[in-house]
């Protein structure tokens, strides 16, 4: 366990050290062949990591680590892997829903370009409304079956450890932007001169 640990640490490393790689310029993503001893971040040819991929492959890290921070049975880690997934996977689903809903009500209320349709935006809002209210009974649900496989103990030092990795996530997703930010700005200062 404490092998795999390491590898999706070194994993997540290499996507954030490698989102500034990944953004190199494209005269250097059309050469027919990579050269020998080319970069192996993963979606290096594909363009920019996305912070999606980035959460993706701290969602498993998270999971490797959990073993270890709650003190899990063998016994219990197959069952609490299943249900803690079930639980990323609503989070997922409600923030995905949540940030087209949200995307919606800016477009809609911008004072340059948005239509200020009444009609819209109470529906829009309803919307909101409705997903948040859904999420959190369909959240609630996902808790409850995780809890289930844990003791009393367990469930206390699951509330620190996701906070723990909540915080870490968003470090990294911090962190990628800041590469991708600099990348840019390596590709303009690298364009003007050639």
């Amino acid at each position: 366990m404490h092998a795999r640990s390491i590898l999706l640490a070194a994993a997540l490393t290499t996507v954030v050290a490698g989102t500034a790689s990944a953004q190199q310029p494209r005269a250097r993503a059309n050469r027919p062949q990579p050269q020998a001893g080319a970069s192996a971040v993963p979606g290096a040819q594909d363009g920019p990591i996305s912070a999606g991929k980035v959460a993706q492959l701290f969602d498993a890290y998270t999971m490797v680590q959990a073993q270890e921070a709650l003190q899990l049975s063998e016994a219990q880690y197959g069952r609490f892997v299943t249900r803690f997934k079930a639980l990323q996977d609503s989070r997922r689903r409600y923030q995905a829903t949540r940030n087209q809903i949200m995307g919606d009500l800016r477009r809609q209320t911008n004072p340059q370009n948005g239509a200020n349709d009444e009609g819209i935006l109470t529906e829009r809002l309803k919307s909101l409304r409705d997903e948040d209210d859904r999420a959190a009974v369909e959240l609630k649900r996902a808790y409850e079956a995780v809890e289930e496989t844990l003791d009393v103990r367990q469930r206390a030092r699951l509330r620190v450890f996701e906070e723990r990795m909540e915080q870490q996530k968003l470090e990294l997703l911090v962190k990628a932007r800041q590469n991708a930010r600099a990348a840019t700005r390596g590709r303009g200062n690298g364009g003007a001169g050639s």
